[in-house]
């Protein structure tokens, strides 16, 4: 079953998609959205759905920024009951600590892990792994567009990260980037995450009011997910942020998600699963990604997979797959110039060659 996310994930799509040189209907259609999903913020509509128009939007307009340029005039509102939770509390540390306990109210996909150490505060977003056609770029730089927007609107509008970093290649025009992301950007780091002070956590919210959020909590309260269904969720979420890690073990994810090891245990048999059948899972939808997609070394891929080494990953896939991840890699490789080579063959400008070829 895919993943799903409130249509307010959409928020000024239009806009970005019109600015871009691109009819937003057209692309929504082609993507198997209905254009009304744009006035029901509250719906729930499949990830992938969202992912390919965010990719093909972003190809057809040669738009490398278009996730990030959607998040520029996001708002805390956009996220509905939870938004309004969120801006009441006392301090931005709470507002994320409700934005981790309903996550999964907003975006099935997406994982928000915050690591704090002595001087500074990792706060990570990584998405579930979906089909390995659908790049991730867009969508990690859209939700962490609007986690700084967040985060500004209790730090003020000046405030700037220590740094951003993301996992994937930076594009050729960094514009947007610099200008929402602040300066201090890396590209093609092992996971997409923002760094900040301990500081800015604890930075009062002087505009907090108790009595809103305690009835913007009745009203999540009221429409919370059955136990099991929370639990399976939370464990996926879990298994993607702590793989690369090293210490995905059963009783790291239950610390995590606060129940003991047994509890887990109990809800993922609930559900057909074990938790080995579930990383591995996650697993293979990584491998896919990650070898089949990306350009990452192999030695890096074993580690953001969770192996020690990268004979752990080579005898791993092996099994799963029937061969080597680099073979697996070199055939991609190989198609991708054998449909490049095909496409040269009939574009017009290639002249009466390239005509005559596509004739036949």
């Amino acid at each position: 079953m895919s993943s799903l996310v409130r249509a307010a994930s959409l928020t000024n799509y239009s806009e970005v998609a019109r600015a871009s040189g691109l009819d937003p209907v057209r692309m929504l259609l082609d993507a198997g959205l209905s254009p009304s999903v744009l006035r029901e913020p509250d719906l729930m509509i499949p990830v992938e759905s969202v992912a390919l128009l965010l990719q093909a939007s972003a190809a057809q307009s040669g738009n490398e920024s278009f996730g990030l340029c959607m998040a520029e005039q996001r708002l805390l509102s956009n996220l509905g009951t939870v938004g309004m939770l969120i801006r009441d509390q006392p301090t931005l540390r709470d507002s994320l600590n409700v934005l981790m306990r309903y996550q999964t109210l907003l975006n099935g996909s997406l994982s928000l892990m915050i690591e704090e150490f002595d001087d500074v505060v990792v706060i990570r977003e990584e998405l579930r792994p979906g089909s390995a056609q659908l790049s991730t770029r867009q969508r990690i730089e859209l939700a962490l567009g609007v986690m700084l927007r967040l985060m500004r609107q209790f730090l003020g509008a000046e405030w700037q990260p220590k740094r951003v970093c993301l996992a994937h290649a930076a594009p050729r025009d960094l514009g947007a980037h610099r200008r929402l992301m602040g300066r201090t950007i890396e590209f093609e780091h092992d996971f997409n995450c923002i760094v900040c002070a301990p500081r800015d956590l604890d930075a009062r919210n002087p505009w907090a009011d108790p009595a809103m959020a305690r009835y913007a909590q009745q009203m999540l309260d009221a429409s919370a997910r059955t136990p099991g269904a929370a639990v399976l969720d939370d464990v996926r979420r879990a298994v993607l942020l702590l793989l690369p890690s090293g210490r995905c073990t059963i009783k790291q994810v239950a610390q995590y998600l606060g129940v003991v090891c047994r509890t887990v245990q109990r809800r993922l048999a609930e559900h057909g699963q074990t938790f080995s059948s579930m990383v591995n899972d996650i697993r293979k939808e990584l491998a896919r990604r990650h070898v089949l997609e990306g350009e990452r070394p192999l030695a890096e891929v074993a580690s953001l997979l969770g192996f020690s080494a990268p004979s752990g990953l080579s005898r791993w896939f092996h099994h799963e797959f029937g061969c080597s991840a680099k073979h697996s890699r070199a055939e991609r490789r190989r198609a991708d110039a054998t449909a490049e080579h095909r496409e040269a063959d009939v574009r017009p400008e290639h002249g009466k060659a390239g005509v005559a070829s596509a004739r036949k």
